[in-house]
C-alpha cells in the first residue's frame, strides 16, 4: 500500500530534524561529518574459524536453525545459526518483536561481533547483523561508523552523506601552490577516502588519524580557524578606540607609592600594554601569569594610564571574594593619590548600588571594581577607556562583549584580560590567535618554594597533628574540601563536617569556615579574621581558589585531591607560599586511584611550574579546561588534536597570514570560500 504524502513529509522532516540536531544543515556539513571509526565487513570467515579465534571481532554468515525467546535469567532473544562448519548462538538482551520475525528459521544472516565461549557454547552478544541472500556481495571498502544522535541510524546517515557527496561543490579552497609546497592531498579524494576507505588502506594510520587524508582535513580545519580569528582581529582594529597616550602623574606616583619594586617581567608586560593603549584602535590583550606573579599591580598601572589620559577604567572579576581582594588592594594604592575607586556587586543594598551608579555615570569614580553587576544596563560610564577582565575564561562570550559595549559612543574601550591559568603555546596559537599575549614569567622575590606531598586518607590523624604543630608555630592553614553538603553519589568529606571534626580535634585553635553559599558579608567577616591572624585554620570550598592573599598561611591540605582538575589544584596551592616561610601542600586522596588521578597527583608533586602543569593538563583533559565559555562550545576543533598536530598549527597560521595580506580578489574569494565551507554561520563564535 503506498504511503500517503503527509506521512512521507512527516518522515522526511523527522530525519532532517535529527540531522539538524547534530549540526548537519547543509550538504557540506554532511560531507565533513567524518567517521569516528571503521568496521571491516569486507571478509566473511567460517564459524569454525571464528571459534578458533575466539575473542576477536569477526564476521560470519549462516542460516537460522532455531529462534526462541528465553526468560531465564532474564528475557532475551536467542538465535542459532549454522554454516555447515559449526553452530553459533546470537544473543540479544534488548530486542523488538520485528527482530523475532526478521530472524525467523531459514533466514540467511551475516553477523559481526566478538565471539565468546559462554556456558552454552560459542556465542555473540548483540552482534551487528544484516539479513542477506546467498552469494550477496561483500563491501569493497571499510564500513564507516559516524557520530550519531538519538534515533539516527548508521544506514540513514550513510545514505544522507552519500547523496550529499554527489551534490556538493568540490572546488579546492587551498591554492595549488600551497598544496604542492606543504605536500597536501587534494580535498575531494582525501574526504572520499575517509568516507570509503579501500581494502588496502593502512588501517592503523586511519585509526590514529595520521593518514595523509586526515592531515589534509585537519589542515583545512586549522586554516579556517586561523583565518577567522585573524580576520576578526583586523575587523576589531578597524574600530576606533580612545588613544590613552598619557602616562602622567598618577602612573608615576603609584609606582613610587608601591611597597615593592616591579619585577623585570612586570615591567616588560606593562610596556607592552602601555604601547597598545596609545593606539587609536582597541587593545585586545591577554595577560597571563602564574599564581602570585603580580598581575593585579600591572592591571592597576594600566588603569592609571587610562585615568591619566582622562578616561575611566573598570575591573571585573568572577567572584565577590576575588573582586573584593582586587578592590581592597587597588583602593589602598589609588585613593591616597586622590583617585575615587567605586565598588559594585549584586549583594550591595539598593541605596549603596544607586550611589555607585551615580559615581560611575558622573565620572566621579575613575576606576570601578566589581563582579557581573558591572554588566547591568543601569550601569552607565561617563567615558570608559579600559575594561579589565580577570579570570576571563570564567565569563561567557556575551558577558565580555557587554562590558566592551559600555564605551563612549562610536568608540570601543581597550580590553585587558587576565588569567592565572597559563595557556600552552599551541592552544594560544589556535584559540587565542586574535589576541596579543603578555606573559609574566617571573615570581616576585622572597616567595618561598612549596613542597607538595600526596597522602592517603587513612593518615588523616597525622595530617591533623601536622596542622596543629604549624598553628602552634604561628603559621596559618587552609583545609580545602570539594563539597559543601553530603552527597550520596560521591560520599566525599564535606566542608561543614570537616569544620566540625577539626574544631573538636583542635579545641585550642580558632577554626573558621567559608563556602560559596554563605552571604558575602558573612564570608568577609571570616576572611578578615583569617587575614588578621585571629583564626589559625580556615576550612573552605574552592571559593578561595583565586585572589586570596594571606602571606602567613604556609600549609594547605586539599581533601579528596583526586576529584580536582590539575589547574584547580595548582590555583589552590598558589594560596600558600606567599610569604618567606617554607610552605607545604598536602594532597589527601582516597585509594584506589584511577589512571588520570594518578597522573594529576604525580604532576603536582613533580612541578610547581604553571606552564608545565598547563601543558600536562592539556594532554590529560583537552582544551576545554582553558577555554571556558570563550567558544560557546561551537568552535572546538573536531579533527585536529593540539597535542599531536602542533606542527600543522604553525603551517596553517603562516598560510592564513599570506592569504589575508595578499590583497588580490582571487585570494579574498579563496578566504571567503574556505570559511563558508568550514564554519558556515558559526564564524561569529570565534570573534569574541
Amino acid at each position: 500500500m503506498p504511503v500517503s504524502p503527509s506521512k512521507t513529509a512527516k518522515k522526511t522532516v523527522s530525519a532532517e530534524a535529527k540531522l539538524a540536531k547534530l549540526g548537519l544543515h547543509t550538504d557540506m556539513d554532511l560531507v565533513l561529518h567524518l567517521p569516528m571509526r571503521y568496521e571491516d565487513e569486507t571478509q566473511v570467515i567460517t564459524i569454525e574459524e571464528a571459534r578458533l579465534h575466539g575473542g576477536d571481532t569477526s564476521q560470519v554468515e549462516g542460516v537460522v536453525t532455531k529462534n526462541e525467546i528465553a526468560y531465564k535469567p532474564r528475557r532475551q532473544l536467542l538465535v542459532h545459526i549454522s554454516d555447515g562448519t559449526g553452530d553459533l548462538q546470537l544473543r540479544f538482551m534488548n530486542f523488538y518483536g520485528s527482530q523475532v520475525k526478521q530472524l525467523a528459521e531459514g533466514t540467511r544472516v551475516r553477523a559481526r561481533g566478538e565471539l565468546k565461549h559462554g556456558f552454552f557454547g560459542a556465542e555473540m552478544v548483540h552482534p551487528a547483523y544484516k539479513v542477506v541472500n546467498e552469494g550477496a556481495p561483500l563491501p569493497t571498502s571499510l564500513t564507516p561508523v559516524y557520530p550519531a544522535g538519538e534515533g539516527l541510524s548508521q544506514p540513514v546517515l550513510r545514505r544522507a552523506i552519500g547523496e550529499a557527496m554527489k551534490r556538493v561543490d568540490w572546488t579546492d579552497t587551498i591554492p595549488a601552490e600551497v598544496r604542492r609546497q606543504l605536500q597536501l592531498s587534494d580535498l575531494e579524494p582525501a574526504v572520499k577516502l575517509l568516507h570509503y576507505p579501500p581494502q588496502q588502506v593502512d588501517e592503523h594510520a586511519l585509526a590514529d588519524r595520521s593518514h595523509p587524508a586526515w592531515t589534509r582535513v585537519k589542515f583545512d580545519e586549522l586554516l579556517a580557524q586561523q583565518l577567522s580569528l585573524k580576520r576578526a582581529q583586523r575587523a576589531r582594529r578597524a574600530k576606533g578606540s580612545p588613544a590613552l597616550t598619557k602616562v602622567g602623574v598618577l602612573s608615576r606616583d603609584l609606582q613610587v607609592a608601591l611597597p615593592f619594586k616591579l619585577t623585570g617581567a612586570q615591567k616588560r608586560v606593562l610596556a607592552e600594554i602601555s604601547a597598545d593603549l596609545r593606539q587609536p584602535y582597541p587593545m585586545q590583550r591577554l595577560l597571563q601569569g602564574d599564581v602570585g606573579s603580580g598581575k593585579t599591580v600591572v592591571s592597576a598601572l594600566a588603569a592609571a594610564q587610562a585615568i591619566d589620559s582622562g578616561y575611566q577604567a573598570a575591573l571585573m572579576a568572577p567572584t565577590e571574594i576575588l573582586a573584593e581582594q582586587h578592590f581592597r588592594k587597588i583602593a589602598a594604592w589609588m585613593e591616597p593619590l586622590g583617585v575615587k575607586v567605586a565598588w559594585l556587586t549584586g549583594s550591595l543594598k539598593k541605596k549603596e548600588k544607586q550611589a555607585a551608579y551615580d559615581m560611575i555615570e558622573s565620572g566621579e569614580a575613575r576606576l570601578v571594581v566589581g563582579t557581573h553587576a558591572l554588566l547591568q544596563d543601569v550601569v552607565t560610564f561617563e567615558n570608559l577607556g579600559l575594561a579589565i577582565v580577570d579570570e576571563q575564561h570564567r565569563f561567557g562570550v556575551g558577558q565580555r562583549l557587554s562590558l566592551r559595549n559600555k564605551g563612549v559612543e562610536g568608540a570601543v574601550p581597550h580590553q585587558l584580560m587576565m588569567s592565572a591559568t597559563p595557556i600552552p603555546r599551541t592552544l594560544a596559537m589556535t584559540y587565542y590567535a586574535d589576541l596579543e599575549v603578555s606573559v609574566i614569567d617571573e615570581l616576585p622575590p622572597g616567595r618561598s618554594p612549596i613542597v607538595t606531598r600526596a597522602i592517603d586518607q587513612n593518615r588523616r590523624d597525622e595530617v591533623i597533628e601536622r596542622v596543629h604543630a604549624a598553628a602552634l608555630e604561628g603559621r596559618q592553614v587552609y583545609w580545602v574540601c570539594p563539597l559543601i553538603e553530603e552527597s550520596e553519589a560521591l560520599q566525599l568529606q564535606t566542608a561543614t563536617e570537616t569544620h566540625t571534626l577539626l574544631a573538636e580535634a583542635l579545641p585550642d585553635l580558632n577554626v573558621g569556615l567559608v563556602h560559596g553559599r554563605m552571604k558575602p558579608a558573612e564570608k568577609q567577616v571570616v576572611m578578615d579574621a583569617f587575614s588578621a591572624n585571629e583564626m589559625q585554620v580556615l576550612v573552605a570550598t574552592t571559593v578561595i581558589e583565586v585572589g586570596v592573599d594571606v602571606p602567613n598561611a604556609s600549609l594547605m591540605v586539599i581533601e579528596h585531591a583526586e576529584r580536582f582538575g590539575l589547574s584547580q589544584l595548582h590555583q589552590l596551592r598558589g594560596r600558600v607560599g606567599r610569604g618567606s616561610a617554607a610552605s607545604v601542600c598536602l594532597l589527601l586522596f582516597q585509594s584506589p586511584l584511577g589512571h588520570v588521578a594518578k597522573q594529576r597527583l604525580m604532576t603536582m608533586r613533580e612541578t610547581t611550574d604553571g606552564f608545565e602543569i598547563a601543558r600536562r593538563d592539556l594532554e590529560i583533559r583537552g582544551p576545554g579546561e582553558f577555554l571556558g565559555s570563550r567558544q560557546s562550545g561551537q568552535a572546538m576543533l573536531r579533527f585536529a588534536d593540539l597535542e599531536t598536530d602542533g606542527w600543522l598549527v604553525d603551517q596553517a597560521r603562516d598560510v592564513a597570514h599570506d592569504l589575508l595580506h595578499a590583497d588580490t580578489p582571487e585570494k579574498a574569494a579563496t578566504v571567503e570560500a574556505h570559511l563558508t565551507r568550514w564554519l558556515g554561520g558559526r564564524e561569529e563564535f570565534l570573534k569574541v
